[in-house]
């Protein structure tokens, strides 16, 4: 299974730490082809060298050959709302994380959206029960630890 991770870059990197605790969450499904998201090293170092055009079209292709995507999207990020409209386009499934204990408003455009699944959560306990269950629908045949 491929998966395709996003959350907020530009918009803010409030939740870097708890995206890289997501990724390690979303390797036990499968392979996570943006494992950057959750490293500000690899994004500075990487990332930074290539033009709005090389990052575009990279995480289009991995969209395209990604299963289904994964967002938090408690950070507002207008990159990570174009990516999950794309994935809709796609006919990829696709899950929205929000920590409901934010003071940030959830934009209507997704919690609005018939073509994703909305999740809160308030702890990473309570991420990997909604990851699992996600998983559970578009993976069922998972074992614990493939990919």
């Amino acid at each position: 299974m491929k998966i395709y991770f996003c959350g907020s870059i530009r918009g803010g990197r409030d939740l870097a730490l708890r995206y890289e605790h997501i990724i390690a969450m979303l390797q036990t499904y499968g392979q996570v082809l943006t494992e950057h998201v959750g490293s500000d090293e690899v994004i500075q170092s990487k990332d930074r060298m290539m033009s709005d055009r090389e990052i575009h079209d990279r995480d289009m292709e991995w969209i395209r050959e990604s299963d289904l995507l994964i967002a938090d999207v408690t950070v507002p990020s207008l990159g990570v709302g174009y990516e999950i409209g794309r994935a809709i386009e796609m006919g990829k499934p696709v899950l929205c994380l929000y920590d409901a204990t934010t003071n940030k408003s959830l934009s209507a455009m997704i919690a609005g959206s018939e073509g994703l699944d909305v999740k809160l959560y308030r702890s990473e306990k309570e991420i990997e029960a909604i990851l699992e269950e996600f998983f559970n629908l578009y993976a069922p045949h998972r074992t614990s630890g493939s990919s």
